[in-house]
């Protein structure tokens, strides 16, 4: 199958279906000749989904009437998206491009073919008028524009613009196992350069993604993938030995690993997360690892099913999230987050954060974190329960990353080349 189409139908069932990216990317009809043709497709794919707001516009105003056809839509937004941003000769992108037409579909051809040339005409008219249009330019839904202006008016404009990079990769030393030093020479010693981040011991940010088959000693459980803002957590838990820890909503289990990777003598880690197939992520990063927590599945609002009884000194509360810290990871969010959503993740906040709340040992701490940068999720959400815990106290993080929040401490997306996140800790009379 020609690999322009592919994407335009990966793309189709993200628009159209409301598919995730990776679940739309995954889906087993997608056959490719080579890993070059499958790393095509996915960059065509994540590139669309960043700049969708803006091609959409170009789109627009290179048509009469818009498009009916979901499938054609997203081919024109695969032609324009090769021209204005990749490396592919125009005369191939064009040809290729309308040379995906499925056969029943014939009578597009000359509108996409048209459309495409005129494009070529008129590019630089076209990308001035969307840098005009506020939407097209910063590419992002409108809701979203307008809730990061309200809350970071002065950072917004960063956002924006870090929303829409490639992320780098980056890499958690498992420092049971090895030094960072160390581990950067063997980095160097497969040509693979990265830099140590000074304010967290454990992270190696890539010059260039690679593969993780790359990566020396990665089977072997010497190093994980996980942006350096997630690799914050474990530090801010503070845990010690002979400590029993809970971690909630624990999947992909990166932070359930980093926990048990920074303290080995703790007594037990308890991962708790509502899928069972997420929850199998967790374990099989654990395995590699060769770490052994207790993992349940469970739902982190109701413990009532699956809890022991026995409190815990640390609890991590890795809250579920409108997840708009990691759009550049995840650019499909831009297009199916929905502003309803939040307010319907902020409840279950709550009572996640209310049940976790039970759990905790007096003297204990409690960790909250989102991947989020609306204050709504973030620093209300800690406001919020303070007012309503009068056996809760704020400890305050002392940090030289992020920004202090009324409560708590905000990254925001692309500072220090982290993902956005919030933090903040409590502590228990």
């Amino acid at each position: 199958m020609n690999t322009r189409l592919i994407a335009a139908r990966v793309l189709s069932r993200v628009l159209q279906d409301g598919q995730s990216l990776t679940t739309a990317l995954d889906c087993p009809s997608f056959t490719f000749d080579s890993s070059k043709d499958k790393a095509f497709v996915q960059a065509i794919s994540y590139g669309v989904c960043r700049q969708y707001h803006r091609l959409d516009f170009i789109l627009s105003q290179l048509l009469d009437k818009p498009l009916k056809d979901a499938e054609i839509k997203a081919l024109a937004l695969v032609g324009l998206y090769q021209l204005s941003f990749m490396r592919v000769k125009s005369h191939a992108a064009v040809s290729e491009t309308v040379s995906a037409i499925p056969k029943k579909k014939q009578w597009a051809k000359g509108l996409l073919n048209a459309l495409l040339r005129r494009y070529l005409r008129e590019q630089e008219t076209l990308e001035a008028q969307a840098n005009q249009h506020h939407l097209a330019a910063v590419s992002h839904p409108d809701w979203l524009i307008q809730r990061v202006e309200h809350d970071w008016a002065e950072h917004a404009a960063q956002i924006f613009h870090e929303n829409n990079q490639q992320p780098p990769l980056v890499l958690r030393v498992n420092l049971a196992r090895t030094s960072r030093e160390a581990y950067l020479q063997r980095l160097a010693e497969q040509n693979i350069t990265g830099v140590a981040v000074d304010f967290c011991p454990t992270a190696i940010v890539l010059d260039k993604p690679v593969g993780v088959e790359l990566l020396p000693e990665f089977a072997a459980g010497w190093v994980s993938v996980q942006d350096t803002a997630a690799q914050l957590a474990a530090s801010l838990l503070d845990v010690q030995a002979g400590q029993r820890v809970l971690d909630l909503c624990a999947a992909p289990g990166g932070k359930t690993a980093h926990i048990l990777e920074s303290q080995p003598q703790l007594k037990e880690v308890v991962a708790v997360d509502i899928e069972a197939n997420r929850m199998q992520r967790v374990n099989e990063n654990c395995l590699r690892l060769q770490l052994s927590p207790t993992l349940i599945v469970g739902d982190a609002a109701h413990p009532a099913s699956w809890w022991d009884g026995q409190l815990f000194e640390r609890i991590l509360v890795d809250a579920p999230c409108s997840a708009l810290g990691v759009i550049r990871r995840h650019p499909d969010i831009k297009l199916l987050r929905r502003p309803e959503d939040v307010v319907v993740l902020q409840d279950l906040q709550r009572n996640i954060l209310n049940a976790a709340w039970s759990m905790l040992a007096s003297g204990g701490v409690l960790v909250y974190a989102t991947c989020s940068v609306l204050k709504q999720e973030n620093e209300q959400q800690i406001h919020d329960f303070l007012a309503d815990h009068s056996d809760a106290t704020e400890l305050l993080i002392n940090a030289d990353w992020g920004i202090a929040a009324t409560h708590g401490r905000q990254i925001l997306t692309g500072t220090a080349a982290m993902d956005g996140f919030y933090y903040a800790r409590l502590g228990k009379q």
